[in-house]
């Protein structure tokens, strides 16, 4: 018996520490379960909302529409204004061309009065520029006053720029002291430097000599009675002769008669020059012998053409010094003779001061009317029109720019200012 009760409670014993077992791995299941379940879906979600967040079809569909809007209107923009401007072009032009060829006249008035007009627009320009650095004016828009000491520095400058552009130094010292004497003492604006002023001031000085007496050749020549009788005059070499075959082939190309008269009787060979360009050019040539008296030839010609209806007369003349009395003597008796409506001189653009002595004493002995210069395409700069411009006070006509009939141009003052400061 005993037995069977010790059986049986060793199996109650072993049945106490079984249920002892089961309650400890119920207490920590309730834990596992409240910390990390909840932690890993809160990260996804947060991922998945930072994920959706750049819209990227977003992006392409403002691209497309963009482009559409951009090519359409360009389109019919064009070629609404090609033709408007079209039709206002084409009426106007028709009308003028048909009325100004009819009357030879008036045909000639309208061109003076295009160049009258020319000439006042350029004008205006110009004093608008002289204007707008005018020194003398209201006190209230100028500040400093020009010091002489200040302003003498920058006219050093100037002197030598004119001076290598071959202008005489007696030139070069007038138009310097006149530049000083209009500036000194008077104000400027802030708006422009003294070095600004001081060289405007010389360009306006130098542009007023050059532009003084302004002759038009092709508007004089239509106001003479024909025949028109015209004089050169000049030394040796400076072109003479060959500046005469220029300006008979300017009026030969304006559909007007020619006559030469070879009065260069005392250079051996001027004779036959004369007569190669008069051949050349298609025109009539009077000519005497060697040493035959130069105011009988000029007088035969003018004769010639009057008989003959032409309507110019060149008349050449031997090349002399102004320092030899005998043949200026001579060249006095042409003038007396042949009576020239226009006596020409004809300088050397590279002889500098020479040149200016040479124009005086022939318009101090037979007055100059114009003047023409040669060679003006070497390396001169030009400083010889402003020096014989401003010594005898004559325009100039032409300039002479190479070796063919047609190198002459007419002399343009704002040329030739260009030309000496550049």
């Amino acid at each position: 018996m005993f037995e069977n009760l010790k059986s049986k409670l060793k199996g109650l014993f072993k049945k106490a520490p079984a249920a002892v077992v089961e309650e400890p791995p119920v207490a920590p299941a309730p834990v596992v379960e409240e910390p990390v379940k909840p932690a890993l879906p809160e990260v996804k979600n947060d991922v998945q909302v930072t994920v959706e967040e750049p819209a990227k079809p977003a992006t392409p569909e403002v691209v497309k529409e963009t482009p559409k809007v951009v090519e359409e209107p360009v389109k019919p923009a064009t070629p609404e204004v090609v033709k408007v401007a079209e039709t206002p072009v084409k009426a106007p032009e028709p009308t003028p061309v048909t009325e100004t060829p009819k009357p030879e006249l008036s045909r000639k008035e309208q061109l003076k009065l295009a160049k009258e007009e020319k000439k006042k627009a350029k004008e205006e320009k110009k004093s608008a520029s002289s204007e707008s650095s005018s020194l003398v004016t209201d006190s209230g828009l100028f500040a400093k006053k020009i010091n002489e000491k200040e302003m003498d520095d920058f006219l050093w400058e100037l002197e030598i720029a004119l001076m290598e552009a071959d202008v005489a130094l007696p030139v070069v010292e007038e138009i310097k002291n006149g530049v000083r004497e209009n500036l000194v003492g008077k104000k400027y604006s802030r708006g422009h430097t003294l070095e600004e002023i001081v060289e405007l001031s010389l360009k306006d000085a130098v542009h007023s000599v050059l532009k003084l007496n302004e002759f038009d050749f092709d508007e004089w020549i239509l106001q003479q009675e024909k025949p028109v009788p015209i004089m050169f005059v000049g030394i040796n070499g400076t072109g003479k002769t060959t500046a005469i075959a220029k300006i008979a082939n300017r009026l030969m190309k304006n559909d007007k008669t020619i006559v030469l008269a070879a009065g260069d009787t005392f250079r051996a060979g001027a004779i036959e020059q004369l007569t190669i360009h008069a051949d050349k050019l298609g025109c009539k040539i009077v000519k005497h012998s060697q040493d035959a008296d130069p105011a009988a030839v000029a007088y035969d010609a003018i004769e010639h053409a009057r008989s003959k209806k032409k309507d110019y007369v060149l008349i050449d003349t031997a090349g002399r010094m102004q320092t030899n009395s005998n043949l200026i003597d001579e060249m006095k008796k042409i003038v007396r003779v042949a009576k020239p409506a226009l006596k020409i001189f004809v300088g050397d653009s590279l002889a500098g001061n020479d040149a200016v002595e040479q124009a005086k004493a022939f318009d101090a002995a037979i007055g100059i009317d114009a003047i023409i210069l040669t060679k003006i395409d070497a390396d001169s700069k030009g400083g010889a029109a402003l020096s014989i411009a401003h010594t005898i006070g004559k325009p100039i006509a032409f300039v002479c720019n190479g070796q063919e009939y047609d190198d002459i141009i007419k002399f343009d003052s704002e040329w030739m200012l260009n030309r000496l400061f550049e």
